[in-house]
């Protein structure tokens, strides 16, 4: 079925935000934004509006929309979230797995391995967001699907990535070792450990990267943050 022109305008400004075109700070009005996509103001404006909703932007009434910034809080929200969602949904994606998912999974891994090692570190940041939204996709859930998909995107939309920051893109893939070796055991448990441990270890990467430039982020205590939530999402 063909995209309907607001959500082709909703996947262009996102795509535009997630390569760094669009960059937070800067005010966009509808009509510039039309052109750069050769379309109407009319899909343009829903498209913000959907892209609002999401926290990608902010309205700026009478004059565009801007690129929103990640704050201290919200990072941590959106982290939250991950640690609650995510390793649940990587173990009942290995539990559920059949021949085709896990084909799926395997070639978005492949994409994943040839990016990183070409040392393109944004097709690696791309490849690991995909590898992660096709394994997810595999528990079946596409309400936490699309809400993870969301949440990363509002971090990466804003510039803050490990790649090549904090560590090289071999590096990043080397750090869904587990991820990939539990899924292809058919090991929930311990994908679900292994996603946790991942998610955690990107945060705290992501905080001390930050707090370089920006005050607030050091003074989170992730362990505090995510450590608790980490322990209870494995209780039985």
């Amino acid at each position: 079925m063909a995209q309907t022109l607001t959500a082709q305008a909703v996947d262009a400004i996102r795509q535009g935000i997630l390569r760094g075109e669009l960059v937070p700070g800067t005010l966009y009005t509808a009509g510039a934004l039309g052109e750069k996509l050769c379309m109407s103001r009319t899909p343009v404006r829903e498209a913000c509006q959907e892209l609002s909703r999401r926290g990608l932007v902010r309205t700026v009434k009478n004059r565009g929309v801007e690129v929103v910034s990640t704050s201290a809080e919200s990072f941590v929200e959106i982290f939250q979230i991950r640690v609650l969602l995510e390793g649940r949904l990587t173990a009942l994606a290995i539990a559920r797995q059949t021949p085709v998912e896990a084909a799926r999974v395997e070639d978005a891994y492949e994409v994943f391995q040839r990016a990183a090692a070409s040392g393109d570190s944004e097709a690696t940041l791309r490849a690991d967001r995909d590898f992660h939204d096709v394994l997810i996709a595999g528990a079946g859930n596409s309400r936490a699907r699309h809400l993870l998909a969301e949440n990363r995107d509002v971090v990466l939309g804003t510039g803050i990535g490990t790649v090549p920051v904090s560590r090289s893109p071999q590096d990043c893939l080397a750090d869904h070792d587990g991820i990939i070796a539990a899924y292809r055991a058919g090991d929930p448990r311990q994908g679900e450990a292994a996603m946790t441990r991942h998610i955690i270890h990107t945060a705290e990467m992501l905080l001390q990267q930050e707090a370089e430039h920006r005050p607030e982020f050091g003074e989170v205590d992730i362990s505090a943050s995510l450590g608790f939530l980490s322990h209870a999402s494995t209780l039985d």
